[in-house]
């Protein structure tokens, strides 16, 4: 798979008309370079995007030959750089020495690899050479067997742009018979004790606010948003707590002063059979993971809100019992590339 270094004035420029966008190939160990690769070579990203790979050429080279992918990696000095026909640009890293990735397993050195393309990609969106960012799956176990301090993807990117974590936010989505399905949480990565004393009036009313941006953002003129509530049945009028009239109403009314069009609060066990909404806004993690796995297994991506970079990640994990075997689905990538693209224009 190796091909030789090549400099701009030698590329073609057809593809410079498209976003730039970087995969950065997550937990070496998993399935993450696997799909990276599938889908750096779809016809389907092709056609959106001028995709560049953010990783160890060794890692990504023994996945390729594991899973039979014949594909020469170009190494490139700007991600901007085009390639030629058939080929993959890469904006190489220096991780792992040869013999030291061991498929399947659980290592430090593995979750060092996945914080640096992630960390990499990232940086070259907030220096503006690339367009966008997606990460294919990382193993939480390994960063935190590397000694890093991770609690997801969004509040990853706040602390690269400089931005509170708090601020940061997960909008997951996913294809539902063609419609579109977008999910916002108020609180993600934290004990549910603790996610209980993160939803403040203050906090939903920005989890709105974001959504309501991001969906105008996207072409969206007049979004509807619906706010699930954060007890069983909303509250019931408050005969299973008070939250939803003391904490989440209020944001409602906060948002419509905005002129933000926003309904609820309702049970997050019925909220999503309600049709004709551009974005749900839930208040922890299980009540919008559930329902977006349970509808879209492997075909869901998550945006993270809040920073100047457009950033996303797949929903599913990175499958390190069917690492190199040619069985994982690049699927959830190509969806995030073609939200990326479109939310680029």
């Amino acid at each position: 798979m190796h091909a030789p270094r090549m400099n701009a004035s030698a590329q073609a420029s057809s593809t410079r008309s498209l976003p730039v966008i970087a995969i950065a190939v997550g937990d070496p160990a998993g399935i993450g370079p696997e799909i990276a690769l599938k889908a750096a070579l779809s016809a389907e990203t092709l056609a959106l995007c001028h995709p560049v790979l953010v990783g160890d050429r060794g890692v990504i080279e023994t996945h390729a030959r594991l899973c039979g992918i014949t594909a020469p990696l170009v190494s490139v000095q700007q991600a901007r750089d085009a390639v030629p026909a058939g080929a993959v640009a890469l904006l190489e890293r220096q991780q792992l020495p040869s013999g030291q990735l061991q498929l399947g397993q659980i290592q430090a050195a593995h979750g060092l690899s996945a914080i640096d393309s992630a960390r990499a990609a990232v940086q070259a969106g907030l220096d503006g050479a690339v367009d966008a960012v997606i990460s294919a799956p990382q193993t939480e176990a390994a960063i935190h067997a590397a000694g890093i301090d991770f609690d997801g993807y969004p509040t990853f990117v706040a602390r690269c742009a400089g931005i509170a974590p708090e601020d940061a936010f997960l909008m997951i989505c996913y294809d539902r018979d063609g419609v579109e399905v977008r999910i916002l949480h108020v609180t993600l990565h934290v004990s549910l004790r603790r996610a209980i004393e993160l939803v403040t009036r203050e906090r939903v009313a920005k989890a709105i606010g974001v959504a309501h941006d991001t969906l105008r953002r996207i072409g969206i003129a007049q979004p509807r948003i619906a706010v699930s509530g954060l007890n069983p049945h909303a509250g019931e009028g408050g005969l299973f707590g008070s939250e939803e009239s003391e904490i989440v109403l209020p944001a409602m009314a906060d948002a419509r002063a905005r002129g933000i069009l926003v309904e609820g609060p309702w049970g997050a066990d019925t909220m999503f059979a309600k049709p004709g909404f551009d974005a749900y806004v839930v208040m922890f993690h299980d009540q919008g993971h559930i329902v977006a796995k349970t509808e879209a297994r492997n075909r869901s991506a998550g945006l993270s809100l809040g920073s100047p970079v457009l950033f996303s990640s797949v929903a599913h994990g990175s499958a390190l019992d069917i690492a190199g075997k040619n069985q994982a689905s690049p699927a959830a990538i190509i969806a995030a590339v073609r939200r990326l693209a479109a939310t680029r224009v």
